[in-house]
């Protein structure tokens, strides 16, 4: 099968890239041949070109809504998909969601969408709710099959009329495994706690950091990894809480696995999300996860066994739950414990990409039925 991946953006590799860059392996391993389509040049298509991935980078695929350069970018899109005649065309992200939906259904090649957290989930902001939900509306059509990466985001898609069920369809996300020198000892001490997350709105470093404030005579360390707009923001807060020996700002890293190898304890706190492969990784390592009860989380982190779920915003609760994990060695490496068990049933690249393919070669079986 030949299979073109879209995805609009190149500078950043967050979850997404992640995903598409995973699946382009698995399935040129497969035998499959593959293309991503990608906007622009940067770490992604550095990313893929170490893999030796075959990619273009399109120069109208840009992430801001901008009229003229999108229908140039459609254009462009549509020309190179022309030129690849693949078996199907999987679109990732909301704008190379409405470009490859339009360019792909134009030419008459089937097409699959991947939401990856949908953008009118709670949380964010009711009017960009209500946008975000009529522009997925109008473009669910053009979709031979939309992937949804979690139970909650089915079922959200449907609650806000997006598609029928039938044309809906849950794969939840799969990651490699780590080699055993990668495994975390969440039993060890002095505790160290990791968070990997952009510093954005949609995350929601604030209320970690001040339930922390809360617990200073106890001995923690925590390492906040990832970059973004509000990082000095963040930075400026853990001052004024007199935190700044006790939590370190990494950036963006290439090492995850080895810091989430060497933590403890692993938190994400956040007001919304799709499904987050950050909360895999820790759960591969073998890690207790704390998390805001947001999104498709609780699919992943089963509460009170692989770790806790806490109210989105909930200082109380998570100084609680902190405070818990950090006293006690052994409920760490028994839930870390669970965790990794669970990661290994449910969550595995391999079972991904198997449940994927199978949506793939329904999707082109009935397309040349018709």
């Amino acid at each position: 099968m030949k299979i073109a991946y879209v995805i609009t953006r190149s500078d950043a590799i967050g979850g997404a890239q992640v995903h598409v860059r995973d699946l382009a392996t698995a399935m040129r391993k497969k035998g499959h041949k593959v293309t991503v389509l990608v906007g622009g040049q940067g770490v992604f298509t550095e990313a893929l070109a170490i893999r030796g991935i075959p990619h273009r980078a399109l120069r109208y695929l840009v992430r801001p809504i901008r009229p003229w350069v999108d229908v140039m970018g459609l254009w462009e899109l549509r020309s190179v998909l022309a030129e690849l005649k693949p078996d199907l065309v999987s679109a990732h992200s909301s704008k190379a969601g409405w470009l490859g939906r339009l360019a792909a259904r134009s030419l008459g090649i089937p097409v699959i969408f991947t939401a990856h957290g949908w953008a009118f989930t709670e949380g964010v902001p009711r009017p960009k709710r209500m946008m975000y939900a009529f522009a997925e509306r109008m473009a669910a059509p053009l979709s031979d099959r939309i992937i949804t990466v979690s139970e909650y985001d089915f079922k959200l898609a449907l609650s806000h009329r997006i598609a029928k069920a039938d044309r809906l369809v849950v794969v939840h996300n799969g990651i490699p495994d780590i080699t055993p020198a990668l495994r975390a000892q969440p039993e060890n001490g002095p505790v160290c706690m990791v968070m990997v997350a952009r510093f954005e709105h949609q995350k929601d470093h604030g209320t970690l950091i001040h339930a922390l404030a809360e617990l200073k005579a106890l001995e923690w360390k925590l390492e906040l990894i990832g970059d973004g707009p509000l990082r000095e923001q963040v930075k400026n807060e853990v001052e004024k809480l007199g935190l700044h020996e006790r939590v370190s700002f990494l950036g963006a890293r290439k090492d995850v696995a080895e810091r989430l190898a060497k933590a403890q304890i692993f938190v994400l706190t956040s007001k919304w999300e799709g499904f987050p492969r950050s909360i895999l990784e820790a759960m591969r390592a073998g890690l207790p996860v704390i998390a805001s009860d947001v999104g498709g989380v609780r699919e992943a982190v089963i509460d009170g066994q692989t770790g806790y779920l806490i109210p989105r915003g909930d200082q109380e609760r998570l100084q609680e739950r902190l405070k818990q994990l950090i006293l006690n060695h052994e409920l760490r490496a028994q839930m870390g414990t669970a965790g990794r068990r669970r990661y290994e049933k449910h969550f595995t690249i391999e079972r991904m990409v198997e449940k994927t393919l199978a949506v793939y070669e329904d999707v082109v079986a009935r397309r040349r039925k018709r």
